[in-house]
């Protein structure tokens, strides 16, 4: 009993150790502004001027590859997408659109891309960049079709106000930009934002062993994807806590109108997205705070985003950006705590040293088996490529790892939780499967072509499957399309 009893408090400290490091290390300044984004995307944006580029009826070769330069130009990871991929489904944007910029944006991270070529090899950066795009719309097509009654129905419900007029206006082009560069700013690793051109040190005694007690707590270990909680980590950790307890006083109906725990939150907000960007080295006598040039680029944006606010937009129309940011948090935000608490959990029951026994071939199984490490054994972009780079020291084919690498961002436990909040459980299933399917068949093509294919065979074996699933998605349209019309003559001879 006793053996069992610490059996599961380490699983669950393993969970708790992973969710304080993802809180720490991910949510700041990435996630929060875009959630920020993902609100002013509904509450600023005309639902037509979104449909009209992404919607059902646009000419598939717009609405698609505008979906897949959308994911690949924001350059998220795959928590990052989650809110902007339910605020242009809400909005209006079609199925399979909408799946294609979820698949596509996390995928072809341009950071993650970069990062891949230097640690595994440009071979493998190009395969994912490639494939992920065509089988990223190849996925989008097949989810619009299967479920294109659906998606119609979708569009039925909701009101056409604005007709094809509808424009987006230069005030909500400055603060979309103003938000999306508040995002760049902090998660761009260049010199400008990374370097540091001031510090000043607070003396607080024994940060150092603070430190050293945060690493026992929540173990660092970059070869096993353990990211560890800083001093800073914790600091910010505090911070979340208090947002969560301000905005749920003063976020939670502030489409009715403002109270002092709106300011109170929002300020909050502000505070921590500055502490987040600079860098706290903690010493034996006080914590050393650097000032980073992301930390002045926070500091800018944030105030042209006050005074866009202010100057272009009413009260109303502020309050409901608010509103809709505060209910992408609320949806999203508690699934994505809870997958990463059981992810961190499970990562301890998989050990890497199986993965030369069982992925050290360009198998079907060996595949598949890369499609469920990115299920379970989910890390965050960037961390994802060291994590990779393990599993190829210890054995694993190169064909399997690039299928891990397809699914990692696309299939963790958080993302299909939250995938299925948006679109629905059904939906969401059926997009799991075939991105399951989609990832092994890259990791057999770009294997095969590891273990000695030629290049122009393995493109004929794309062009081939493409040119199938073309025919089998045209033929399933037509047939779509005549049952439909079929139903309508019998409504109207009725």
């Amino acid at each position: 009993m006793a053996t069992w009893l610490t059996f599961v408090l380490d699983l669950a400290q393993s969970g708790l150790g992973n969710l304080a490091a993802y809180l720490a290390a991910h949510v700041l300044l990435c996630l929060v502004p875009a959630f920020f984004v993902a609100g002013a995307l509904t509450a600023l944006v005309p639902k037509e001027s979104v449909t009209r580029f992404l919607g059902r009826n646009a000419p598939k070769f717009i609405s698609y590859p505008a979906a897949a330069i959308g994911g690949f130009v924001l350059a998220v990871c795959s928590c990052t997408i989650l809110p902007l991929f339910s605020s242009i489904y809400k909005k209006g944007a079609g199925l399979g659109p909408a799946i294609t910029f979820l698949f596509v944006g996390p995928a072809i991270n341009i950071l993650a891309l970069t990062y891949t070529g230097v640690a595994l090899g440009m071979d493998i950066a190009i395969a994912r960049l490639v494939l992920s795009i065509v089988f990223g719309i190849g996925i989008g097509l097949i989810m619009a079709i299967i479920f294109r009654k659906a998606d119609a129905a979708r569009d039925e419900q909701g009101p056409d106000a604005f007709g094809g007029r509808a424009r987006v206006g230069g005030r909500v082009w400055l603060f979309l930009g103003l938000l999306i560069l508040l995002l760049v700013a902090g998660t761009l690793q260049v010199g400008l934002f990374t370097n540091s051109y001031a510090s000043v040190t607070l003396p607080i005694a024994g940060m150092d062993r603070f430190q050293e007690t945060l690493y026992r707590w929540v173990p660092f270990d970059a070869s096993r994807g353990e990211e560890g909680v800083t001093a800073q980590g914790a600091i910010l950790i505090g911070l979340l806590a208090l947002i969560a307890l301000a905005a749920w006083r003063g976020l939670n109906r502030v489409d009715e109108g403002y109270n002092r725990w709106t300011w109170v939150s929002l300020g909050l907000v502000g505070l921590t997205l500055v502490v987040a960007a600079t860098r706290m080295i903690p010493l034996a006598g006080g914590l050393e705070i650097q000032l980073t040039g992301k930390m002045f680029a926070v500091l800018l944006v944030m105030a042209g985003l006050w005074y866009t606010a202010r100057r272009f937009y009413d009260e109303y129309e502020v309050q409901e950006f608010l509103w809709e940011t505060w209910r992408f948090v609320k949806q999203i935000f508690p699934l994505l705590i809870v997958g990463v608490f059981v992810v961190g959990a499970l990562r301890p029951l998989i050990q890497p040293e199986w993965i030369q026994a069982i992925a050290g071939s360009n198998s079907v199984f060996a595949n598949l088996i890369g499609v469920v490490f990115g299920v379970f054994m989910y890390f965050p972009t960037l961390v994802e490529v060291p994590i990779a780079n393990l599993f190829l020291s210890l054995g694993m084919h190169r064909g399997p790892l690039l299928a891990y690498l397809m699914s990692d961002p696309e299939l963790s436990l958080q993302s299909i939780l939250i995938t299925a909040a948006v679109i629905g459980k059904l939906k969401a299933w059926v997009y799991v499967l075939w991105v399951a399917l989609f990832s092994t068949l890259a990791g057999l093509l770009y294997g095969a072509w590891v273990d000695g294919a030629a290049l122009w065979l393995i493109a004929l074996y794309l062009v081939g499957l493409l040119g199938v699933l073309a025919a089998v998605l045209g033929i399933i349209g037509r047939r779509v399309r005549t049952g439909a019309a079929a139903h309508d003559a019998t409504a109207s001879a009725e």
